[in-house]
């Protein structure tokens, strides 16, 4: 595989905490977003001063970061992103994801030295969009979900070689073209394309004719009516040498409001499959029962091939549920350990005294915990910790070390 490339692990980070979980579970690169100017207005989102930690960590371990700015830009936003763009060529990203040819050439004028990659949200689908991009100095084009692993190669045929392809792998997919949805704006004010949406694709509808108002036609799956946007989730874990010999360069997890253990999880396996593969071909053959045991352990909507192998039909769609699969619950992340051998957490959700758990390795492996002891920031002991973001000291019959996520299966 030497001759080959290996492709970059791409992960989503909403937090600060959950980006240095992305690097210690395997993430080449993280991709976040500021308090303005990104599609996530909903996740928790980095300040300049958590983007500058952030990417001081992350050059630390020899990893990149790239802020996205890929709003739709109205007249209201441009001298405001001009602001922001100064702030960010003070600290360094590696690159700016921007969709909008307005913002690119701001991006141009005040970071000339930062890379730019055009997000998905430009509707990225041929190679002459590719080449447009590229003779405007983006070193990077996102490719849109909507292309196959065909259309994928033959882009990378008639492109430059030094123009990245960058294509999500795995997790939500949107029941509009690259994510530029209408619903949101219509039914609420709230605007997908400005980073606000209300994901009116994951609500339950009914069908009414025009003619008969307030008749429901039977044309739901239960009692509760039909999620007929709703869509499974991205999973590509079982195609990595198909993607690897495409000449994608860049392997995208969707999820920046995502959990770090959901991080954790994705980016992990995800780390294994590639590196099994690189190593020897056979060994990623003869793992895959592991990574699909292991990707599942993720909260998850069911799981599609999207457009990689053909336009999805009605097996890509969830009529009966918007709910997840889940398997595991997130218990919390280590902090610190002191002295005596407390590990020092917060909350995620309740566990107690006697249960059983599980530590998440970097290797890929998992060791179950025994729960001794609970202690609450004054020292008192406790039965289980049932207020969730509680700060607390818990004795485990393991040692831990920082950034450990521990877990319970449901």
């Amino acid at each position: 595989m030497s001759e080959i490339k290996k492709p970059e692990l791409l992960v989503p980070a909403g937090s600060l905490e959950v980006l240095k979980v992305a690097i210690k579970y395997g993430a080449d690169a993280c991709y976040i977003g500021g308090e303005m100017f990104g599609l996530r207005a909903k996740a928790k989102n980095f300040s300049i001063e958590q983007m500058k930690e952030g990417i001081e960590y992350a050059h630390a371990y020899g990893k990149k970061i790239y802020v996205t700015a890929n709003i739709t830009a109205h007249n209201r936003d441009l001298s405001g992103i001009r602001k922001y763009f100064e702030e960010l060529k003070e600290i360094k990203p590696d690159a700016l994801i921007i969709s909008d040819p307005g913002v690119f050439s701001i991006a141009k004028e005040v970071c000339p030295d930062i890379d730019i990659h055009i997000s998905t949200q430009a509707n990225n689908v041929n190679y002459l969009t590719y080449k447009f991009w590229h003779d405007l100095g983006a070193t990077r084009v996102v490719s849109a979900r909507e292309l196959s692993m065909e259309e994928i190669k033959e882009l990378r045929d008639n492109i430059p070689k030094d123009l990245e392809i960058e294509t999500f792998i795995h997790g939500a997919m949107c029941i509009s073209y690259s994510g530029r949805c209408l619903l949101s704006n219509y039914f609420t004010g709230r605007d997908a394309n400005l980073g606000a949406c209300t994901h009116p694709c994951r609500w339950k509808y009914y069908v009414m004719e025009e003619s008969r108002p307030g008749e429901y036609l039977p044309v739901f799956e239960n009692d509760r009516g039909t999620y007929i946007f709703n869509s499974k989730d991205l999973c590509m874990i079982e195609y990595i040498p198909q993607i690897v010999e495409s000449g994608i360069d860049s392997l995208k997890i969707e999820g920046r409001m995502k959990t770090a253990l959901y991080v954790a999880c994705v980016a992990r396996t995800y780390r294994k499959a590639i590196d099994d593969y690189f190593d020897n071909p056979q060994k990623y053959y003869n793992n895959m029962e592991y990574y699909k045991e292991e990707i599942a352990k993720c909260t998850y909507r069911q799981f599609t091939t999207g457009f990689f192998f053909g336009k999805p039909n009605e097996e890509s769609q969830i009529y009966d549920s918007n709910t997840y699969v889940k398997e595991y619950t997130y218990l919390g992340i280590v902090e610190d350990v002191t002295k005596d051998g407390y590990v020092i957490l917060t909350q995620r959700n309740k566990f107690s005294v006697g249960e059983t758990a599980e530590v998440m390795y970097t290797d890929g492996t998992n060791g179950q915990l025994k729960i001794l002891e609970i202690k609450n920031e004054n020292g008192e002991n406790m039965d289980s910790c049932p207020h969730p973001q509680q700060k607390i000291y818990v004795k485990f019959d393991k040692e831990l070390s920082v950034l450990d996520l521990i877990r319970r299966k449901e």
